[in-house]
C-alpha cells in the first residue's frame, strides 16, 4: 500500500496558517486521536514484518516533519502575536505629562531635601550608613551602656545571628557618625539623614521615622557655635527670621553638656503657629561630643572636641506643613499626598529648592 501522505502538501497547508486556532486544525488533522497518521501507525500491526518496517520508517519521518513544522510555525506566530501586541500597546515617551499622572513630592523627601540644601550652605557634607548596624555603632561606641533603657527589646528591633555582636536595625543615624570619625581624620562636618527603627507606634510616634543628625568635629569649636548653627537653621527651615526659641540643659550619653532646643508657639482657632507664643515644644536634642565617644571611634580627646545634634524630621515636616498624625505619612493615601505632596517642578520657596 503506498503512502498517500506528502510532505510538500502538508507543509504548504502549514504555511498558509495564519492563527494557533487554524494551526491547531491541521495539527488535530494529522496527528490526533483520529488523525491521518495515528490511523495509518494503526493498520501497521496487520502489515508482514517487511511492510511494518518500510511503513513504520515513513510513518515516523512524515510524523517527525509535520511536528518539527507546526512548532517553527508556532514560535512564528507567537512572536509575530507579540510584535504587534507591542506595536500596537507602545507609549510615546516624547509626550508630555498628562495633569492627572502628574507625581508629588513626599513631604519627608521635601524636608530632607530642604535640611541637605541649608547645611550644605554651611559647610556639611552629607554622609550615608547601613540600617542594620552592629551593637557596638548603635550603643557601646556612643557610651549607652549595657543595662540602659534604649537597649530593651521594647524599644530596639535586634536581628537574631549567630555572630558575636548583635545586629540591631538602627535606633538613630548616630552610628553612622561613628563610622565617620573610625574612617576619616577631622576635621569632620557631616549631617546624617536616614530611616531609623524603634518599637513605638502612636499619632506622634512611628515604629520606622526619618532622623537628621549632624557632626562637627575639629580643635577649636565651642557650643556657643553649636547653637548658632542650630539658630540659622531654624530660622530658614520655618522661614521665620523671628523665630523665639531657648535652649534647656539635658542629658544624653553621648554629649556631655547636652541640651534640648524648644521653639515657641501658641494655638490660634486650635491650630498651632510656630515661632511665638507662651508655650514651647521640642524640637531637637544636642550638645558637645562626649569625650568618651571620641576615644572609642579611636580619636584623640585631649586634641579634639566636637559637637552634635538629633532632629525627627517627621516632626519638623508636621510643623511645617501642619500635619497632625505621623502615621499619615506611611498611609499610601493618595488624596493625602495629593494635598500635602510637592509639585516636582514647583521651584519657589515653599518647595525648599
Amino acid at each position: 500500500m503506498k503512502l498517500t501522505l506528502k510532505e510538500s502538501e502538508i507543509s504548504q497547508s502549514i504555511k498558509q496558517t495564519s492563527s494557533i486556532e487554524e494551526l491547531e486544525i491541521i495539527r488535530i488533522k494529522y496527528l490526533g486521536k483520529q488523525g491521518l497518521v495515528t490511523n495509518e501507525l494503526r493498520i501497521l500491526s496487520s502489515l508482514s514484518n517487511e511492510e511494518k518496517k518500510n511503513r513504520g520508517k515513513e510513518l515516523n519521518k512524515i510524523k517527525n516533519f509535520i511536528e518539527q513544522e507546526i512548532f517553527e510555525k508556532r514560535n512564528y506566530l507567537n512572536k509575530k502575536k507579540i510584535d504587534e501586541k507591542i506595536q500596537n500597546e507602545k507609549i510615546d515617551v516624547t509626550l508630555p505629562p498628562r495633569d492627572y499622572l502628574t507625581g508629588k513630592i513626599h513631604p519627608i523627601s521635601q524636608s530632607v531635601d530642604k535640611i541637605i540644601n541649608i547645611f550644605s550652605q554651611m559647610g556639611f557634607n552629607v554622609a550615608d550608613g547601613p540600617d542594620i548596624e552592629t551593637d557596638f555603632n548603635n550603643f557601646t561606641a556612643l557610651n549607652i551602656p549595657e543595662n540602659h533603657p534604649a537597649r530593651e527589646m521594647q524599644d530596639t528591633f535586634y536581628i537574631h545571628t549567630d555572630e558575636k555582636d548583635p545586629k540591631v536595625l538602627r535606633t538613630h543615624t548616630s552610628p553612622v557618625q561613628v563610622r565617620t570619625m573610625m574612617s576619616t581624620k577631622p576635621p569632620i562636618r557631616i549631617i546624617v539623614p536616614g530611616r531609623t527603627y524603634r518599637s513605638d507606634s502612636d499619632s506622634t510616634h512611628s515604629p520606622m521615622f526619618t532622623q537628621c543628625e549632624g557632626l562637627f568635629v575639629d580643635n577649636k569649636t565651642t557650643m556657643s557655635e553649636l547653637k548658632g548653627c542650630l539658630i540659622d537653621f531654624l530660622k530658614e527651615f520655618f522661614e521665620i527670621k523671628d523665630l523665639k526659641y531657648r535652649f534647656r540643659p539635658s542629658y544624653f550619653p553621648f554629649t556631655e553638656p547636652s541640651a534640648e532646643m524648644d521653639i515657641a508657639y501658641k494655638k490660634v482657632n486650635n491650630v498651632i503657629k510656630i515661632g511665638d507664643g507662651e508655650d514651647w515644644l521640642e524640637i531637637l536634642g544636642c550638645g558637645m561630643v562626649n569625650p568618651k565617644v571620641l576615644e572609642n571611634c579611636n580619636i584623640d580627646s585631649k586634641v579634639y572636641r566636637g559637637w552634635a545634634f538629633g532632629m525627627g524630621v517627621e516632626r519638623l515636616s508636621m510643623l511645617k506643613y501642619g500635619i497632625k498624625d505621623i502615621r499619615s505619612f506611611f498611609e499610601t493615601d493618595f488624596r493625602w499626598i495629593e494635598n500635602y505632596g510637592f509639585n516636582p517642578f514647583d521651584l519657589n520657596s515653599k518647595s525648599g529648592i
